[in-house]
């Protein structure tokens, strides 16, 4: 059963919407094991408003990704459905992004070429070719690569590569931007970087995407989300609850870390992930 903790108030809707833009209804998937099928997640529901960001946090095999995956289009559900903008979710679209960890990046291309090709993909029959290399400029120069132009993704370092395969996922319009621990092999200091940066480019943009990020870091999930889902352990994970996230944008990471409400959110978390281990061992 989904809990939502008390005091949550729905995000504004930025395009007029009033129901869900992002409907996770009653979903479940299982995966072929040579003669058997394993449920990876069962009775997923979740609404999320236009211009909502939301963490999903669990442990390993808890089902994160494949939840993502489904919303992405990656693969179907076994039960259930996923919709976004009202339309069921029958395979991957223009409306939705994604930025993993390994970052995706054409190896043969450089940082420009990487996201000016997205661009280009996305927008040929509706921009100018001058408006669309001038896009990819834009979103390079908001995640201060524009001097690296020109090099391929090898010859940078893999905070820039990360850098630019985000610029990309923006640069391309989404409506839903699905980050699939998109900061988990970076060092602390570079991650704490692209967290600011990431917001930026949300503002920047009049916080029209919707997104869904999955994250292992607590810390990450309470500066960046309006709210956490936490998953229980697999197989046949679930949501275990979902935690609101009070704070005011834009944010600051230092007042975030000693706000007494980011601290309590934090020990409820860990609480939440403690249990749900301490009950898989049993």
């Amino acid at each position: 059963m989904t809990t939502v903790a008390p005091g949550y108030e729905t995000a504004t809707a930025t395009n007029g919407w009033t129901e869900p833009y992002v409907h996770i209804d009653g979903v479940s998937k299982a995966f072929r094991m040579g003669q058997e099928l394993a449920l990876a997640v069962r009775d997923v529901s979740l609404g999320i408003r236009h211009g909502e960001f939301v963490a999903f946090i669990g442990h390993s095999g808890c089902g994160k990704s494949t939840v993502l995956n489904m919303v992405a289009g990656v693969y179907p559900p076994s039960g259930g459905v996923v919709r976004v903008g009202g339309n069921p979710v029958t395979g991957p679209g223009p409306d939705r992004a994604m930025v993993f960890q390994s970052y995706s990046l054409l190896p043969w291309l450089t940082v420009e070429e990487n996201v000016f090709e997205a661009v280009d993909a996305v927008f040929a029959d509706r921009m100018p070719l001058r408006d669309r290399r001038a896009r990819a400029e834009r979103f390079l120069r908001m995640v201060h690569l524009w001097e690296h132009r020109r090099k391929r993704p090898a010859e940078i370092s893999g905070g820039m590569r990360q850098r630019t395969a985000i610029a990309r996922a923006f640069a391309v319009q989404p409506e839903v931007l699905l980050l699939d621990e998109p900061f988990g092999a970076l060092d602390a200091l570079t991650k704490g970087a692209l967290h600011d940066e990431l917001l930026a480019l949300w503002r920047s943009d009049g916080r029209r995407q919707t997104i869904l990020m999955v994250t292992h870091d607590i810390d990450e999930a309470v500066y960046l989300a309006d709210r956490v889902v936490v998953m229980t352990d697999g197989p046949a994970a679930t949501i275990r609850e979902v935690i609101p996230i009070p704070l005011p944008r834009p944010r600051e990471k230092r007042s975030v870390m000693h706000d007494p409400r980011a601290l309590e959110i934090k020990e409820r978390l860990l609480s939440l992930l403690q249990g749900a281990s301490g009950q898989s061992a049993h």
